[in-house]
């Protein structure tokens, strides 16, 4: 059932024991959400504690600095940038998909799968909401909160030059710089920092570029082989997600690589003439308008085959 953000507020105050639930391959917005939100809970006397199907990049580790895990049966779950039950990964989705309390998500594609959700589309980032949620629960937002928050910004707005950036991010961004947000030390690590295997798998991610369309669709390909010989997790995407979108002339860029069940996960970037989340829908999946992802039961090749045959008769 969706609900209004009065309603989510008061559910939180309301809640204790709480279990936060954020998505696989965890992405600095997901995680961010999840530990200010714990942080937030925590300092108003609240037991909480965050929950993630897969492990945790080591570049997050200052997200949860000084926490201390609690261990309690929770009573409350509450999942933040999940926009679809599967994304909490297998394990996570099968303990705890059908007991979900609270979603809030700032996804368009947003399948309602919890008792109620609140919802914002127009926001960048789940952290915005995840910001305003805070504040309504009467927390002062001290310099940790606000390091977590800035790095969902950052990282869902590509470091504010997306087009999902609105002047309330911005207003907002600046306001946790005034709590006390690392902005600087964030921004180098995530997007200036990269590790000699991850400039390695770069290499690799541009000697397999394919172009389609006359240029238009562009396509990388990224196997388990490639991240292991590199030495590098799945974190390592990260940079080589917007690669492809970068190549002059190209308003669809693919990011298609092999997960560790046996499928395949599709990252789909757009420019302003296509929407990433119809494309994505299509197969499953779904996401935002400049910024979507399906998964496929089948191998690499076959994936990409499949959603570059979509793309070239239905899109362009």
């Amino acid at each position: 059932m969706k609900i209004e953000f009065s309603r989510a507020v008061e559910k939180l105050k309301k809640a204790d024991n709480i279990l936060i639930l954020t998505h696989r391959n965890p992405d600095g917005d997901t995680l961010g959400s999840g530990f200010a939100l714990m942080r937030a809970l925590k300092k108003m006397g609240k037991k909480a504690k965050l929950l993630n199907n897969d492990e945790i990049p080591s570049k997050y580790s200052y997200l949860y600095k000084g926490i201390s895990e609690e261990d309690f049966t929770e009573e409350f779950i509450v999942s933040v940038d999940v926009a679809e039950i599967k994304l909490l990964g297998d394990s996570v989705r099968e303990k705890y998909g059908d007991r979900i309390d609270l979603s809030i998500d700032h996804h368009e594609s947003s399948r309602f799968y919890a008792e109620e959700t609140y919802v914002e589309p127009d926001s960048a980032s789940a952290c915005e909401i995840i910001y305003l949620v805070i504040k309504a629960l009467g927390v002062s937002v001290d310099s940790d909160m606000a390091s977590c928050i800035y790095t969902g910004l950052t990282t869902d707005t590509g470091c504010f030059k997306y087009s999902n950036v609105t002047p309330r991010t911005h207003l907002i961004a600046a306001e946790l710089i005034a709590c006390g947000a690392n902005h600087s030390k964030i921004n180098e690590i995530m997007f200036d920092t990269k590790t000699f295997g991850s400039i390695m798998l770069e290499k690799l991610c541009y000697e397999n570029l394919e172009m389609f369309c006359e240029g238009k669709v562009a396509v990388i390909s990224v196997t388990k082989k490639m991240l292991s010989d590199c030495g590098v997790d799945k974190s390592a995407l990260d940079a080589i997600k917007p690669i492809t979108r970068q190549i002059e002339g190209v308003g669809i860029g693919i990011t298609v690589k092999e997960e560790d069940n046996g499928k395949t996960g599709v990252s789909v970037r757009t420019s302003e003439d296509y929407d990433a989340s119809l494309i994505c829908a299509n197969f499953g999946g779904g996401g935002h308008i400049r910024a979507g992802g399906c998964e496929f039961s089948t191998t690499v090749e076959e994936a990409k085959k499949k959603i570059i045959d979509y793309i070239t008769e239905e899109i362009i």
